[in-house]
């Protein structure tokens, strides 16, 4: 944990003889797994429980046994209900987690999938957005508990095809850029999505460049993005890591408060 910065360590450190705090983990696909962000996760004293129900493992009906809750990636769309069947009990189980307080984060489809439960809006792009883009912090973020501490035009690796055209009724936009203007955003006091795949590895866009068709329509080149993400690997460490460490860290301050006598 050398990078997270000190006033947060105190935050991430579980009580003497406890258990590190747990986080569901929904994983749509095999191809979208926690990657980078779940092994900035787990380095922060996190333990990830991975539910995976395209394989028919179930989703529990709430987030009471789990301190925060994780929603990657996918190729689904956030309303293909009729062919991904547990996407209702995901949207129910980001509605849950918002209305007990439980620190929620939303990667892509995990972010769709937030904006359609609460209202906003989401449609299909004309062609898909792939590759690593600069974007733009905006002044809200300066201070967020999570994306606080950003520098301008931090680099990210974009690939989707649906996009929240309209965020939800008082959420706070954090990160626009690129013709997809809403980057990263917050949603009450606990709740976070972003566009972006701040989890992708050169080896995880290699598999999806592998069997996607979105290549073609978006006139991308295979061998081109890998080699953007591997070119970028650096950069984006250095800024999306310390925003994993401080969603942890409020993680932590819930596991924290759940152990407090009533």
């Amino acid at each position: 944990m050398a990078e997270i910065p000190a006033v947060l360590r105190q935050r991430l450190t579980t009580p003497a003889g406890g258990e590190p705090p747990g986080i569901l983990v929904v994983e749509h696909e095999a191809e979208c797994p926690p990657g980078l962000w779940g092994g900035w996760l787990t380095e922060a004293g996190l333990r990830l429980h991975v539910v995976r129900p395209y394989l028919g493992e179930p989703l529990p009906e709430d987030v009471d046994h789990f301190a925060g809750l994780l929603v990657l990636g996918g190729s689904p769309g956030p309303w293909d209900d009729d062919r991904f069947p547990w996407l209702p009990a995901t949207r129910a189980l980001l509605r849950t987690a918002f209305e007990h307080g439980t620190p929620t984060f939303g990667i892509c489809l995990g972010a769709e999938l937030m904006t359609a439960e609460f209202d906003g809006r989401t449609e299909r792009r004309d062609v898909p957005q792939i590759g690593v883009y600069d974007l733009k912090v905006l002044p809200a973020a300066a201070e967020d508990p999570v994306f606080a501490g950003l520098a301008d035009c931090p680099p990210a690796m974009l690939w989707h095809r649906e996009e929240m055209a309209t965020l939800p009724p008082g959420a706070v936009l954090l990160i626009g850029g690129t013709d997809s203007p809403h980057q990263a955003f917050r949603l009450g006091d606990q709740a976070w999505g972003t566009q972006f795949h701040p989890e992708a590895t050169p080896e995880i866009v290699t598999g999806w460049a592998d069997e996607s068709a979105m290549l073609c329509e978006a006139g991308a080149d295979a061998d081109e993005i890998v080699a953007q993400v591997a070119a970028a690997a650096a950069e984006t460490t250095r800024t999306w890591r310390p925003v994993a460490h401080r969603w942890a860290a409020l993680v932590h301050q819930r596991h924290r408060d759940r152990l407090l006598p009533s």
